[in-house]
């Protein structure tokens, strides 16, 4: 009898189970914050500006014009008589300057209100430039009416009739003529025909 050999079964290996272990949760630590420090920082106290004066050759109203106008005094030569040659051309410089200027002015108001001339929608606003453009025109006006007198002037200075008050027939004088190129009258009969309009007005 042929002998059955017996062949041993080998076991199966023996899986390792390996128990994982549970992520141990970590301790949140809360960092402690320090305080921000505020720094405030000194602002220098600004330095008010001053005042810019405005020099009266600049651009000004015609109604300060009318007041504050200065004008090149003449320096008369030794002996040399009232109203001359040379006076005269002096002072036609002067009003030829000043109606130049006056025309300019007049001009330039003319521009600008074309240009600044808006709708408002805002009756306040409206009403504002209403306001200024009527002022505005106001000084334009005395502006063209010192314009004329001061062709009158230039018209006495060509008929030799200039610097002799219309009053009395008396000199006006070089120095009330340098404050005001187209005076008419001396001061004597200004200062009369000044009482008589407060006596009448009053």
């Amino acid at each position: 009898m042929a002998v059955k050999k017996v062949v041993a079964k080998k076991k199966a290996p023996v899986k390792k189970v390996v128990v994982k272990k549970k992520p141990v949760a970590k301790k949140v630590v809360a960092k402690k914050v320090a305080p921000k420090k505020v720094v405030v920082k000194k602002v220098a106290a600004k330095k008010p500006i001053p005042a810019k004066i405005v020099p009266l050759k600049s651009k000004v109203s015609s109604s300060s014009q009318k007041g504050l106008k200065q004008f090149r005094a003449y320096e008369a030569k030794k002996g040399e008589s009232y109203m001359s040659k040379s006076q005269l051309n002096h002072f036609r410089t002067i009003l030829n300057e000043w109606k130049t200027e006056l025309s300019q002015d007049i001009d330039r108001t003319v521009h600008t209100m074309q240009d600044e001339l808006t709708s408002y929608a805002d009756p306040n606003d409206r009403a504002s430039q209403e306001s200024d453009m009527a002022l505005e025109l106001r000084n334009r006006d005395r502006e063209r009416k010192l314009i004329k007198k001061i062709d009158e002037t230039l018209r006495n200075i060509e008929s030799q009739d200039y610097g002799y008050c219309t009053g009395c027939g008396e000199e006006i004088g070089l120095k009330r003529l340098e404050a005001r190129p187209t005076a008419t009258l001396c001061i004597d009969c200004k200062t009369l025909d000044e009482i008589r309009e407060k006596q009448m007005a009053g």
